[in-house]
């Protein structure tokens, strides 16, 4: 069995040598559980000017049945500053006179979260200054943070605070227990989000398409949307065909049995969803490989299977795939760390998952997109518990788990539960994101 370095200091010898030479304990995270509170404690609110987000905040804490703090105190599980009427940098006082008390007293698996404008709409200088210092404080928090805590901005424009429940109610539960230091865009101002009758089923009646779905990340991804209500079609290679049908049976859904790189990959997956399921609404584009070699070594072979996988079958899957999916559909595109740090070994597989942040971007902004109502995100994983990193020589696995501000790798539930985030029909006012799980990585974030 390989070595933990996690599992070995959180007791006996190894807590106590940990505790002797001040090494590293990683804190056992908070991970959702149907029927559980959205979070152990109460939240602290708090606003800069009149505070009408605050307000809203308050509003949807206290519906989901938390208790709302207005002064730090030392039951505080989460604290929320609404920024949203910062005018210049002197105004982010506010954040420090708030947050610096209460994060001594703070919870552990506690959640910073705060709400801001987007940079790029501000009207002045000064402006526009304070409103990007926020994501700089905010990373910088995650980096001070212990036990398990985390730190996330939310940038909500003008006009789409409708869309800030799912973003917030994500961040304060335990779905949220990997990602940290990341920014949350809330940009699409729609009028009639739905929320879900039980936020323990947001996917309650939806059809969910998810690629690479036999084992790992790919079978957590298909896991988690059954949970949450969803109909799953998994879809993998035939070679991949047994425990393929193990994950759609044990699910209650359908195979389907497919090489995604084939031209009509995505005209299958459609035929079978709507001859098996009437139709679809989520798309999860997980399938993908690695071939490494550093590129002084890399051959034409290697480097075009893993675009041809990772990045162009996308592409072509989704010249059928998005006209047939259902209005007011979502499609949760799956890229890495190594898309936005790179890696050393991976420039093919690097092209291949920034090409995927480039394609969420580009494909949310598109009309026909647009016009259907439909949402387009990735996640980015970082380092994440599954077979092939446990393969990793140990010094560089040890170095992939520790390296982050959560001192621990990720779980490949983490990944899923971001996903199914991306694919409420109460996350409707968030598309073109890319987001970390990684637990705020301390090199390429």
């Amino acid at each position: 069995m390989a070595f933990d370095y996690g599992k070995f200091v959180s007791g006996g010898v190894g807590k106590q040598l940990a505790t002797a030479l001040g090494l590293p304990r990683p804190t056992r995270l908070r991970r959702y559980k149907p029927g559980a509170s959205l979070i152990p404690g109460a939240v602290l609110v708090a606003a800069h000017g009149e505070g009408a987000v605050a307000g809203r905040v308050r509003a949807i804490v206290e519906t989901a049945g938390v208790s709302v703090a207005t002064m730090p105190s030392t039951s505080v599980a989460a604290v929320v500053v609404d920024l949203t009427d910062i005018e210049g940098p002197a105004d982010l006082e506010t954040l420090r006179a708030t947050v610096a008390p209460a994060l001594k007293t703070m919870q552990p698996t506690g959640r910073i979260i705060v709400i801001g404008r987007p940079p790029e709409s501000a009207t002045t200088v000064e402006q526009a200054a304070a409103r990007r210092a926020v994501e700089g404080i905010v990373r910088s928090i995650g980096k001070e943070l212990r036990g398990g805590s985390t730190a996330n901005t939310i940038h909500v424009a003008n006009g789409a605070e409708g869309g800030l429940e799912a973003v917030l109610r994500y961040l304060l539960s335990g779905r949220s227990a990997y990602v940290d230091a990341q920014v949350f865009r809330v940009d699409v101002p729609v009028a009639d989000i739905a929320m879900p009758e039980d936020w323990d089923k947001p996917l309650a009646g939806k059809v969910a398409v998810v690629t690479g779905a036999a084992r790992g990340i790919g079978a957590s991804i298909a896991e988690v949307l059954a949970r949450d209500g969803a109909t799953i079609i998994a879809v993998d290679i035939p070679a991949a065909g047994g425990p393929l049908a193990e994950v759609a049976n044990r699910l209650g859904g359908t195979a389907l049995q497919l090489d995604v790189t084939a031209d009509d990959a995505g005209a299958k997956i459609v035929e079978h969803a709507l001859a098996r399921h009437g139709g679809f609404d989520i798309v999860v584009h997980n399938a993908g490989i690695t071939r490494d070699k550093l590129l002084a070594n890399m051959d034409a072979e290697r480097w075009h299977s893993v675009l041809d996988v990772n990045l162009l079958s996308i592409l072509r899957m989704n010249q059928a795939l998005v006209p047939a999916i259902r209005d007011g559909g979502h499609i949760v595109n799956v890229a890495s760390i190594a898309g936005i740090a790179g890696n050393r070994g991976q420039t093919n597989y690097g092209a291949s998952k920034a090409g995927v942040i480039g394609m969420t971007s580009a494909l949310a902004a598109d009309a026909s997109v647009v016009a259907k109502g439909i949402t387009v995100n990735a996640v980015a994983p970082g380092f994440i518990e599954t077979e092939m990193t446990a393969k990793v020589p140990f010094a560089t696995r040890e170095v992939g788990r520790l390296m982050n501000s959560l001192n621990q790798g990720g779980l490949p539930v983490d990944v899923a539960e971001t996903i199914g985030f991306f694919a409420w029909d109460a996350s409707r006012g968030v598309t073109g994101n890319t987001i970390r799980v990684c637990g705020q990585m301390m090199l390429g974030a």
